[in-house]
């Protein structure tokens, strides 16, 4: 298994054909993202899949009318079901857990032939209430997915030497 291929391959995609992405398909992402690690495993963590053409259309309005938010024909909100826990570094445990899941999610899904863009930028309260998300839990992002009608270039990376350190800063 060579997951630096997947690595290589992703990009930030804005453009979809609309070709509906298969069950057995969605179903592979889901597992890569609830195989993913967790503070303490505790797997606070709900993924809300949205694939009705309606459900998008309303999405891509609280993403400020983002036109291939709802051009895509799947979309994954990753939500938190437990925003308070602290790990022993202090840290929010959510962020840090929903990214792994996030980014399981996305390699999987270009593995599985699919585009895919993380989105952050949304009314997190409108797509909550679109969604019926419980007032508690908080959706951290949104994964936009399908089949890519583009291929962009592969944005500049900085040198490794030049964010690698060893033994100290």
């Amino acid at each position: 298994m060579d997951v630096l291929k997947e690595i290589v391959a992703r990009r930030s995609i804005r453009q979809f054909k609309s070709d509906p992405v298969e069950k057995e398909k969605v179903e592979r992402i889901l597992e890569a993202g609830r195989l993913a690690p967790s503070a303490k495993n505790r797997q606070e963590w709900r993924f809300v899949v949205v694939q009705k053409q309606e459900i998008r259309e309303r999405i891509k309005t609280a993403a400020y009318n983002q036109e291939w938010v709802g051009q895509a024909p799947l979309i994954i909100a990753v939500c938190t079901t437990n925003t308070g826990y602290r790990m022993p570094n202090g840290q929010l445990s959510h962020p840090i857990d929903l990214s792994f899941a996030a980014a399981f999610m996305t390699l999987q899904g270009v593995r599985e032939g699919l585009g895919c863009c993380c989105l952050s930028t949304f009314d997190e309260e409108d797509v909550k209430n679109i969604l019926s998300v419980p007032y508690s839990m908080k959706i951290v992002l949104l994964l936009v997915m399908g089949y890519a009608d583009e291929q962009p270039e592969a944005g500049i990376r900085k040198p490794l030497r030049t964010i690698t350190a060893y033994n100290h800063w």
